[in-house]
């Protein structure tokens, strides 16, 4: 167990989960077949009094600029956005970007340190990472099954500092376009991507310890 738990273990353990993590947001970030599933499961067309088309191509854009080497300045191909929707949309590229940053930065680290690991033949950060990165999902898991409305206020009452995420469908008709239920998929998503890497991380913890020992 010392051996598991040694330091540098730990620190590379950490690097792998904040690795697992932001590319789960990531990816569902960019996974733009989950939403063209969602328009038409949540009925967004019929709610929102938009084509799909037009649906489509205003919510593409926003995914275009949300990237980090998007575009610098959001502007809708047809919808209308308030200042503080401009804001707003401002401060959640800088959320994707600092996850996108963190995923670079990580994998480098993840990839240094596998390297010099496989060499000490030493996988014990893998199962570290594995038990880390299984407990983010239980704990968010139980939370959005109880309450998902709860969740998703609370979630931008930290992130954000002021309630400009409180959209007026007057002043910003993007909000219409994008329910609440979509939100609450996407978080799902990314927790299905996390537990994935974490049940990675201990079936190669696994197999790695049985060669060491072979």
């Amino acid at each position: 167990m010392k051996k598991i738990c040694s330091p540098l273990n730990i620190l590379l353990a950490l690097a792998l989960t904040l690795f697992i993590i932001s590319a789960a947001v990531v990816v569902t970030l960019n996974f733009r077949p989950l939403y063209y599933l969602d328009v038409d499961l949540l009925h967004i067309a019929e709610t929102s009094g938009l084509p799909r088309a037009e649906i489509l191509e205003n919510y593409n854009t926003l995914i275009d600029y949300n990237t980090i080497f998007g575009t610098k300045e959001l502007v809708f191909p047809t919808l209308a956005m308030s200042e503080t929707g401009r804001i707003h949309f401002e401060e959640v590229k800088n959320v994707f970007t600092f996850f996108e940053i963190t995923l670079i930065v990580s994998g480098v680290l993840v990839l240094a340190g596998v390297i010099y690991r496989h060499f000490k033949k030493n996988p014990g950060y893998l199962l570290l990472s594995g038990i880390l990165t299984v407990a983010l999902p239980l704990v968010l898991g139980l939370l959005i099954a109880l309450n998902w409305q709860t969740v998703f206020v609370l979630f931008h009452k930290i992130v954000f500092r002021n309630d400009y995420w409180i959209f007026d469908a007057a002043t910003d008709p993007v909000i219409t376009i994008l329910p609440d239920a979509f939100f609450m998929h996407c978080a799902l998503l990314i927790l299905a991507l996390v537990v994935l890497g974490s049940v990675v991380c201990l079936l190669l913890y696994r197999h790695f310890k049985k060669h060491t020992k072979e």
